[in-house]
């Protein structure tokens, strides 16, 4: 499992410009798999992403998204192991 740290390195009115390709980036990460949850840093300085997968398919996918590709942004990717989860939450569904 990864958290996706993306970092603006542009200012807003930038982002906002090439946000509706960026949105469409993630439906389809959601659509395929591979993304979990998304969404905006408070402050909105980036956004963060769950997203599950093998660390180089990550980093490929990672450099797809409009933000990055068009150098507004920057990521991390971050891995980490789960092993609890709150009522409701099941590894499994996470994992699948």
């Amino acid at each position: 499992m990864f958290l996706i740290s993306l970092t603006y390195t542009a200012p807003l009115d930038q982002l906002d410009r090439v946000r509706a390709d960026h949105r469409a980036w993630l439906d389809q990460g959601i659509a395929d798999g591979w993304l979990l949850l998304a969404g905006p840093r408070e402050p909105r300085d980036g956004g963060v992403l769950l997203a599950r997968g093998a660390r180089a398919e990550l980093e490929a996918k990672a450099a797809t998204d409009p933000f990055f590709a068009q150098g507004l942004s920057t990521f991390d990717l971050i891995e980490f192991v789960p092993v609890k989860a709150a009522t409701g939450v099941t590894m499994e569904s996470l994992l699948a």
